[in-house]
């Protein structure tokens, strides 16, 4: 598998302003390094522990993301690695970012994880409960809401995703309209390996890659997976 070939192939593909997030969960430090050295800009990762050991090797030649579930007992050591955290889904992770951000004087962008299929077993809040999270995060001073992530489903049709990335956009715009506070509705995360096609219809500015550029992974985790 080229990486590189396979980082020039989608951002040539990419229209302008939409961003790509490599999903590098399992992926070596060394993969990652090449994938950024063809050009990946941001890459996004499911674990602390994982992501503490590319930064090691990568360090700030990309902008990092956390894009798994996030437990509060790792938000200390996540909020010194990442840049953006995409998948705040309740007011008590994101009180806890807030206070560690505070305490290394540092503020977070993030974005709020929709859970538009209201699957059980997928993290993130339901769509109508969105606006009502937006704005109690918006009142924490060492967070930036900058705008919504979603899954959709991980494999099968990609058009079975339409729906959900449909719901999770006009969640957006109905937020952007608002004006709030505090709220600065610039990304909308979504789209993967398999649906990031339906993603780009459907308005998306930010798809999170991971098997398209790196290949299959040779062996999965089973804990909950944000990225494709």
């Amino acid at each position: 598998m080229d990486i590189q070939q396979n980082v020039r192939q989608i951002l040539s593909e990419l229209p302008d302003g939409v961003r790509l997030v490599a999903a590098a969960k399992t992926r070596t430090p060394a993969e990652i390094l090449e994938a950024v050295t063809a050009g990946v800009k941001i890459i996004g990762e499911n674990y602390v522990q994982e992501a503490a050991r590319a930064y090691e090797v990568v360090g700030g030649k990309a902008e990092w993301h956390f894009i798994g579930h996030l437990q509060k007992n790792k938000v200390k050591k996540a909020v010194g690695i990442f840049d953006m955290i995409e998948t705040v889904d309740s007011v008590e992770l994101a009180r806890e970012i807030d206070k560690r951000c505070a305490q290394i004087g540092k503020t977070m962008p993030v974005l709020i994880e929709v859970n538009s299929g209201r699957e059980a077993q997928k993290s993130g809040v339901f769509p109508e409960a969105t606006e009502a999270l937006a704005r109690e995060m918006a009142a924490f001073p060492n967070l930036r809401v900058m705008g919504l992530m979603t899954m959709g489903p991980l494999a099968g049709d990609p058009e079975n995703s339409r729906p959900y990335f449909v719901a999770t956009r006009e969640i957006f715009e109905q937020i952007k309209r608002l004006n709030l506070p505090g709220i600065e509705m610039k990304y909308l995360s979504m789209g993967m390996t398999n649906s990031y096609k339906v993603a780009l219809e459907e308005g998306t500015n930010m798809v999170r890659i991971g098997t398209r550029l790196f290949g299959e992974r040779d062996y999965e985790k089973t804990a909950p997976a944000n990225e494709e």
